[in-house]
């Protein structure tokens, strides 16, 4: 379930120019009411007033010009700069990543003046829920930026609290108790469709919920709906996560758009080609890539394309790309064309010189790490492999873990000293042997899942116990044992742990019962 804590910054417009200027630092005598103001067809208009302004009864849509006749107080009056107020919305959110990763500023739907953040399994590294909140607030405070907050289960009851309530903290499936007093504006819906839902007497989102949902679909659509269903959790609303901002980057753009796959990939090449000069002066490879195409209808695609080794090979990039757009295929949905097709590196990794032996061995790395990038891109998902462990026991020899290039021999399927191989086949749990005849040494008969197995060759024993650090195991002889019918299997015979209380016959385990065994299976 996640955690969502909305941070509403007041002001936002005028505490980035505070910040900005030090000759205007809040609590200054000397300041004058700042306000900013923007251009329209009317003329200047407020869009930002600080904390003495409003005191002096300004408000955010007023004239300029009407402000100014009826106050005698001088007013230090910006320019509106959206662009640079993004911006610094933007360094706010990648400074709040040391709460949690995904953290997304505020869009459109809620005036971009604060940002997301989900803390689901990062609150308790600083104290729970109520420690985070109580951080965050002190630290943004500490450097004169006023905020509101809120922690609830979805971004929009958080949204709700933090812009139109007291703030606070929601317990998990709270959201329509919190969310019932609030105006229903705090459901991030048009001003006009606000107003028309006032006159007819649903003002509060808890009036809004008890209301037939059918009449209010007609009547104000389905955006009214969905977003009273997001507040509530009854349909999911993903956060977009701020990428990091990119080490180097590389744009081209086109004045007739493009759509076709082939050019798209022919261009990220020859982009690559233009960043790859950089990446060498700093002994640098590409780990990570970012493919942005910008649609002539204002729509942005983006592509992430992840690398085992660093890189600086156009064409490897160029494969890698268009096996991934080969498994998008439609949904790419190109429209009537992209006009821009921008790469950035958004990951880097050092590429140092090494010397090619006649052994093969970088080749061969080089290849399997191709190999994993392709599987990747051509499969949508990661690469796992197995991956061995100190450990004698044959269960906990080896883990599943994500792929990685590594460079050292590989590890061979025969344990040196004895000659016996492993089998290809490892069960999860190895499962006992019935009427086992082995009178002394290998066995000779035995029957496993519900067949007789008449064995005709047998070698072992080999003797495998645990390491003296793990506790107290179990001894097992293996053998590998081949029936009549061809089957090779490989069989162990468990010696009781020393001291071992007794423990009811259906409760016992491999790990503590004496007995054969089955653990693999060979070829």
């Amino acid at each position: 379930m996640p955690r969502i804590v909305s941070v509403w910054l007041e002001h936002w417009p005028v505490t980035r120019l505070r910040r900005a200027q030090s000759g205007l630092m809040p609590g200054h005598p000397d300041d004058a009411p700042l306000v900013v103001a923007a251009g329209e067809a009317t003329g200047l208009r407020l869009t930002a007033v600080d904390a003495r302004a409003r005191a002096l009864g300004l408000r955010p849509g007023e004239p300029l010009a009407r402000a100014r006749a009826r106050l005698s107080t001088p007013l230090s009056v910006h320019p509106s700069d959206p662009e640079a107020d993004a911006a610094a919305l933007d360094r706010l959110c990648l400074w709040a990543k040391r709460y949690t990763p995904n953290v997304a500023a505020f869009g459109a739907a809620e005036a971009r003046d604060g940002l997301f953040l989900d803390v689901a399994g990062s609150s308790h590294l600083f104290g729970g829920e109520a420690g985070l909140l109580a951080d965050l607030a002190r630290r943004l405070s500490a450097n004169g930026v006023p905020a509101r907050m809120a922690l609830a289960g979805t971004p929009g009851c958080a949204f709700a609290l933090a812009r139109y309530g007291a703030g606070g903290l929601v317990p998990a499936g709270g959201e329509a108790a919190a969310l019932r007093d609030r105006p229903v504006l705090a459901l991030r819906i048009e001003p006009e469709m606000a107003v028309t839902l006032g006159r007819l007497g649903l003002r509060r989102i808890g009036e809004l919920m008890d209301a037939p949902r059918a009449p209010l679909a007609r009547r104000f659509g389905e955006g009214l709906i969905r977003r009273l269903d997001q507040a509530l959790g009854h349909r999911p609303e993903p956060l977009v996560p701020l990428d990091e901002p990119a080490a180097l980057g590389a744009a081209r753009g086109f004045l007739d758009p493009i759509g076709h796959q082939a050019v798209i990939v022919a261009t990220a090449a020859r982009l690559m080609e233009t960043l790859a000069p950089r990446l060498e002066a700093a002994g640098l490879g590409a780990r990570a890539l970012r493919l942005t195409l910008h649609r002539v209808d204002g729509v942005i695609r983006t592509l992430a394309l992840a690398l085992s080794e660093p890189t600086r090979c156009s064409v490897q990039v160029g494969r890698l790309l268009d096996l991934r757009l080969d498994r998008l295929g439609p949904a790419l949905d190109a429209g009537f064309g992209f006009e821009t097709v921008r790469l950035d590196v958004v990951g880097t990794g050092p590429i140092t010189a090494r010397q090619v032996d006649f052994s093969g061995g970088g080749r061969a790395a080089a290849s399997a790490s191709g190999l994993a990038d392709a599987l990747r891109q051509r499969l949508g998902r990661g690469i796992l492999r197995l991956a061995p462990h100190a450990s004698h026991v044959p269960e906990r020899a080896e883990a599943v873990e994500p792929w990685r290039v590594t460079r050292v021999a590989p590890h061979h399927p025969v344990r040196a000293g004895t000659g016996l191989l492993r089998p290809l086949v490892l069960l999860t749990r190895s499962e006992a042997a019935e009427d086992m005849l082995a009178p002394d040494g290998p066995p000779q008969r035995f029957r496993w899942r519900r067949r007789l197995h008449r064995v005709a060759h047998a070698d072992g024993p080999e003797r495998i116990a645990g390491e003296w650090w793990s506790g107290a195991t179990p001894t097992r002889d293996y053998y590998v044992v081949e029936d009549e019918a061809g089957r090779r299997l490989w069989v162990y015979r468990q010696a009781p742990l020393p001291m071992q209380p007794p423990i009811p016959a259906q409760t016992l385990t491999p790990s503590q019962a004496a007995g054969w065994f089955i653990h693999g299976m060979f070829a």
